[in-house]
């Protein structure tokens, strides 16, 4: 046995005895020394799960009996570092289902998206990995064509991981009807008036689910923003790639490892418990009565060196303002709402020149 298998099952043996999958990944930024596998005997229902380590920050859980499945499921999380409690959540669910004490019927593939970044405690390293996915890894952004640096060539491991996962389900279970979902997991750079919110990408004229509503307010989110374009977001890539049913759910406000009121999160763990292990997922008749649902109406993209929000940095997101406030200053150049009630989301000034630094969003329904 050579150093490199050495190091390989000395990883496999340490994971499979603590399930301490997210410390494996900061240790290892930006690649592991090679994938390897095992099975998983659950405890209460002894069944059986494959385990596979594909690299840093991705695993797969598959059930031993596969046609017991009909479901492809991705779970990401720290696509931006500094976004802790997805990563808690996902660290957990992970830890259980390696030491057998949770079952999986579905496939699933968990995802720890920037390693490095999370060692840091930012958002990102060099470049946000949110801006990289459907191709835009490749893409001149602003700082020169093609993959100029780790979190681009990251951004292009974690497509092809996806496509991957998507298509050897279909392959695997041909004879079956693959249901398909990622959930992409944040936290928002500043806090909210609706704490939790998720971002259901543009689907090119496909019907928006209620089915997935449902699910989005099962996890303890009834906040839903509607988005009209395509975007180069890790939820659009597999919405719009591969059919999945997609989001990017925020969940809550960053705040540093350890600093989570975890309690806030009882709904999202027990849903997505319930998703990867077969369990009834409980879901309420839908109610539009029981959602916010809001449509994006401006993208405030930044286009000077100087450029700055006319509002503090403690100001919520979903505020909003009368027709006619000027939210921001770019180069001289004042952007102003068009409508009462115009709300704001996602406002960040330091993003690279060309980069989102606002949206702007108003009340809407789906029929």
């Amino acid at each position: 046995m050579n150093k490199l298998q050495v190091v390989v099952q000395e990883q496999q043996q340490a994971l499979q005895s603590t399930g301490d999958f997210l410390a494996l990944t900061r240790a290892n930024e930006w690649s592991l020394a090679g994938r390897f596998s095992f099975q998983v005997q659950h405890q209460a229902s002894n069944s059986q799960t494959n385990v596979t380590v594909l690299d840093t920050g991705l695993i797969t859980f598959e059930p031993v009996e596969l046609q017991t499945s009909n479901k492809d499921i991705v779970l990401s999380s720290a696509v931006h570092g500094n976004e802790t409690a997805p990563i808690e959540i996902c660290a957990e669910l992970i830890k259980k289902l390696i030491l057998g004490e949770l079952a999986c019927t579905e496939r699933v593939l968990f995802i720890i998206g920037n390693p490095a970044s999370i060692n840091i405690s930012e958002r990102f390293i060099e470049e946000n990995m949110n801006r990289l996915f459907s191709g835009g890894h490749s893409a001149d952004q602003g700082q020169g064509a093609g993959l100029i640096n780790k979190e681009r060539h990251r951004a292009l491991l974690l497509e092809n991981t996806v496509r991957d996962f998507f298509e050897q389900g279909q392959s695997l279970l041909s004879g079956t009807e693959r249901e398909r979902c990622h959930y992409d997991l944040h936290t928002a750079i500043r806090a909210s008036k609706n704490d939790k919110f998720a971002v259901y990408p543009f689907r090119h004229g496909k019907a928006w689910k209620k089915s997935q509503l449902q699910f989005m307010y099962a996890c303890g989110v009834s906040t839903i923003l509607l988005s009209h374009s395509p975007t180069t977001t890790f939820s659009y890539f597999s919405s719009n790639e591969f059919n999945a049913d997609a989001f990017t759910v925020e969940l809550g406000k960053v705040m540093p490892f350890g600093e989570n009121d975890m309690t806030k999160f009882e709904q999202v763990k027990e849903t997505l418990t319930r998703l990867i292990s077969g369990q009834d997922l409980l879901l309420k008749d839908y109610d539009e009565n029981d959602f916010s649902i809001y449509e994006i109406y401006q993208t405030i993209n930044r286009q000077g060196e100087n450029f700055a929000l006319n509002f503090s940095d403690n100001v919520e997101n979903f505020t909003d303002f009368p027709k006619g406030t000027v939210l921001a200053v770019d180069d001289g150049n004042e952007i102003k709402t068009d409508k009462d009630g115009e709300a704001i989301i996602f406002p960040n000034a330091n993003v690279a020149i060309g980069q989102r630094a606002l949206l702007t969003v108003i009340p809407t329904s789906i029929e």
